[in-house]
C-alpha cells in the first residue's frame, strides 16, 4: 500500500503546480465559456447505467471498470457529457465538431500539472514539444480515448474510427456513447441527451462541478465515490434527508468494485473537502464550516456503532467553492498531521525502553 505521506505530498505537489501555472483556472474559464454561450444548464443529467447495472446484469457498470484505469478517461467521459448537455436539448443525439487541440478545443477542458523530474524533483521547462502542457494534454485526451473505447465492444463509451488501413485512430472524429455503453447490437447507441424523470433511471450533478474545478483535482476513486453516493442520495431521498445513506462491504465492492481502503480514504477526503458529511439533522444547504455543523458532524462520527457503516449526506454548497482553493488548504492541513504523526512514531521507535 502506498505511503499516505508520500502519496498526499505527490498530490500537494502537482496542485501547487496547477495553481502556479493556472491550469485549473484556465481549464474552468474554458468550461464556463461553454456553459454561458450555450444552454446554461443548472444540472448535468446521468443515467444511472454509468453507476450500476440491473441486477440481473452479470458485469460491472462502466465507472467501476473506470475507476481502475489510470489517466482522465472518467474525467474526460464526465466533461464530453457536461459539453454535450450545455448544445444539446433532450432528446439531441451526439454531434460535436470540437477539436482536439486549439482555442476551444477538447484539450481547453483539461488542467495538468507538466512534465515533472523525479530526479531533479523540478518541473522541466513548457518549451519543447514533446512535454509542453498543449502537447500534454492531447496525449492524455488520446490515451483517456483509448481506455473508454476499451472498456469492451458492448460497453464502450466512445467509438474512434481508423484511417484507411486500420491502424491509425482518427481521435478528432470520436462518437459519445451512452452511459451503459456501445450495446450489442450492430448499429452503436449513440449518446442522446436523457430526460431527468424516474423512469429513465437518472442521476444530477450540479454544473458547479464541472465550472469550479471539482472535475479538475478529484481523484478518479473520489469523483467514483461521490456519484454513487449521490446516486444513492437521489434513489432514496427521504432516507438521505433523515439518516444519510451507505453502503455494507459486500454490495460496495460486489456492485462497485470499490475495497474497503479506497472507499474510506474516498468519504475522508470528500468529507474534508465539504461535499459530503456524516449524517446528522440540519440543513444540507448550511456552511459546513460553521462550528455548529463540525460539531454535529464529529458526534454523528463518533456515535457510530461499532462495525455498522457510516452514514453519509452529500452537500452540495461545497460545490460552489474553488476547488482547488479547498484542496490545497485540507491537503496541507492533512500533510502536516501526517508528518508530525510520522515523527512521533520515529521518535518513540529511538527511546528505549521502560527500565532501561
Amino acid at each position: 500500500m502506498p505511503d499516505a505521506r508520500e502519496t498526499n505530498r505527490t498530490r500537494l505537489r502537482r496542485l501547487t503546480q496547477m495553481d502556479k501555472s493556472q491550469a485549473v483556472a484556465g481549464a474552468n474559464n474554458a468550461l464556463r465559456d461553454t456553459w454561458t454561450a450555450g444552454l446554461k444548464p443548472d444540472d448535468i443529467v446521468l443515467r444511472v447505467g454509468l453507476v450500476q447495472l440491473p441486477g440481473d446484469t452479470p458485469e460491472r457498470a462502466p465507472l467501476v471498470r473506470l475507476i481502475q484505469s489510470r489517466g482522465i478517461a472518467l474525467r474526460f467521459y464526465l466533461m464530453a457529457l457536461f459539453e454535450a448537455q450545455c448544445r444539446l436539448r433532450v432528446g439531441d443525439p451526439w454531434t460535436s465538431d470540437r477539436p482536439l487541440t486549439g482555442l476551444g478545443s477538447w484539450s481547453d477542458f483539461i488542467a495538468v500539472d507538466g512534465a515533472y523530474d523525479t530526479k531533479s524533483k523540478t518541473y522541466m521547462p513548457d518549451t519543447k514539444q514533446s512535454r509542453d502542457s498543449s502537447d500534454l494534454r492531447l496525449r492524455q485526451i488520446q490515451s483517456a480515448l483509448q481506455t473508454l473505447e476499451g472498456l469492451g465492444p458492448a460497453r464502450a463509451l466512445v467509438t474512434v474510427p481508423r484511417a484507411k488501413g486500420g491502424r491509425r485512430r482518427l481521435y478528432a472524429e470520436f462518437s459519445l456513447m451512452k452511459e451503459t455503453g456501445r450495446g450489442g447490437h450492430q448499429t452503436p447507441d449513440f449518446y442522446t441527451v436523457p430526460r431527468n424523470v424516474w423512469s429513465v433511471a437518472t442521476v444530477t450533478v450540479p454544473a458547479d462541478f464541472f465550472l469550479n474545478g471539482w472535475i479538475q483535482v478529484l481523484h478518479p476513486s473520489e469523483v467514483a465515490t461521490w456519484l454513487i453516493l449521490r446516486s444513492l442520495s437521489q434513489w432514496a431521498r427521504n432516507q438521505h434527508t433523515e439518516s444519510g445513506v451507505y453502503l455494507y462491504g459486500r454490495a460496495r465492492q460486489e456492485e462497485f468494485g470499490m475495497q474497503r481502503n479506497s472507499w474510506e480514504d474516498a468519504c475522508q477526503r470528500l468529507r474534508d473537502f465539504g461535499l459530503i458529511r456524516h449524517a446528522h439533522s440540519g440543513d444540507l444547504d448550511s456552511d459546513p464550516d460553521k462550528l455548529g455543523n463540525q460539531m454535529a458532524d464529529w458526534w454523528a462520527r463518533e456515535g457510530r456503532e461499532r462495525y455498522e457503516p457510516y452514514r453519509w449526506q452529500v452537500t452540495d454548497r461545497g460545490l460552489t467553492k474553488d476547488a482547488l482553493k479547498i484542496c490545497m488548504r485540507e491537503l496541507t492541513l492533512r500533510q502536516k498531521t501526517l508528518d508530525a504523526g510520522a515523527e512521533t512514531r520515529a521518535r518513540k521507535k529511538d527511546e528505549p525502553p521502560a527500565g532501561q
